[in-house]
């Protein structure tokens, strides 16, 4: 068995292909730029059988470790990744990586005894966030059709608004914070290495996480997907002024946004209408980018379901793609290295 604890990539960074022009490019420069890089945003399962996974996770770091990856950050919808990045570190040499805790509803929601197992489970993990898919804020938007319509859920199916709704996980946009909420934002304040991670809540849930944390006095906060892509160019330069980290992955501008049962288990959850219009543009996001400014970036893929590619193969698009749009290397490998090494703890 290996300890990676104190592992380096085994490949140096060589930055000698940075200098090349957009006209002038290399088929390795990507490569080059993977050197190093950690992709702070990875699903690899365990996963519903209807959205198969495309690698388990220690396939995924495999694969990291030979392109010369420093980490991989794991998110498990359905699980403990804290607990599944520490059997991948026990057996794949050259990189060591790390998982978070999603306050899903299978887990009992905003349950501060799941939080707190999280961060004590093997080396702990290292973001807790306010779940994926069935936030109340998604939950009220995911969709399916109905004689051609959009429909969310939650008046489509009786049950749905029944059983679902109520244990969906929100924030109270003004007022005092319930009981649960105050544990967790204070296991998370007494701990520097843990970020908060807002998840799939609404742009005004997300600026009242960030007031809290400013309360609790969390050092940092990750607006992710920001948020699901409605936050404007203005709120995402206020937050990033604040001192929250930006996420953009992959699958905000080039994904299969197909039919899916992202989360729940019953046949007829399936979403067909990428919560009501969300809509992905890769030209809007470098834009977006550009104008925020690359100091509170932090680039990852959100990938690792079958129909897309793996997710170092997506880290390789990712970059491509930021080159396409004629992104410095150096700003570039600022948002997919030294961002990310800053919000999961590795680097100061």
């Amino acid at each position: 068995m290996f300890d990676s604890s104190s592992s380096i990539p085994s490949r140096t960074v060589d930055r000698s292909r940075w200098n090349e022009s957009f006209y002038r490019r290399s088929m390795e420069l990507p490569d080059e730029l993977l050197i190093g890089a950690i992709d702070s945003h990875v699903h690899a399962g365990p996963v519903l059988n209807s959205n198969p996974g495309h690698q388990d996770p220690i396939q995924v770091a495999q694969e990291a470790a030979a392109a010369g990856m420093r980490s991989i950050v794991y998110y498990d919808v359905f699980g403990w990744a804290s607990g599944m990045a520490w059997v991948v570190n026990r057996h794949v040499p050259g990189i060591h990586t790390y998982g978070g805790y999603l306050m899903n509803s299978c887990h009992g929601g905003m349950n501060p005894r799941s939080v707190r197992t999280a961060l004590h489970m093997e080396e702990g993990c290292r973001f807790i966030s306010f779940g994926s898919h069935c936030t109340r804020y998604s939950a009220e938007r995911e969709s399916t059709l109905v004689d051609g319509k959009l429909v969310p859920f939650k008046d489509a199916f009786p049950k749905f608004a029944e059983k679902e709704l109520p244990v969906a996980t929100s924030i109270p946009t003004d007022g005092t914070v319930t009981e649960e909420l105050d544990e967790i934002l204070t296991m998370v304040a007494e701990r520097p290495q843990v970020y908060l991670n807002t998840g799939h809540v609404s742009v005004q849930e997300a600026f009242r996480l960030l007031e809290l944390a400013e309360q609790y006095g969390i050092k940092k906060v990750l607006i992710a997907h920001p948020v699901r892509g409605r936050m404007t160019v203005e709120q995402q330069k206020e937050a990033a002024a604040r001192g929250a980290f930006l996420e953009a992955c992959l699958v905000d501008w080039l994904y299969p946004d197909v039919p899916r049962t992202h989360y729940y288990v019953e046949k007829e959850y399936m979403d067909m209408g990428a919560e009501l219009g969300r809509h992905t543009n890769a030209v809007a996001w470098m834009k977006t980018i550009k104008e925020v400014g690359i100091d509170r970036f932090v680039l990852g893929t959100d990938y690792g379901i079958r129909a897309a590619s793996t997710p170092v193969q997506g880290m390789r698009t990712m970059v491509a793609t930021m080159l396409d749009y004629q992104f410095a290397p150096e700003d570039i490998y600022h948002m997919i290295a030294s961002n990310p090494a800053k919000l999961i703890g590795l680097d100061d």
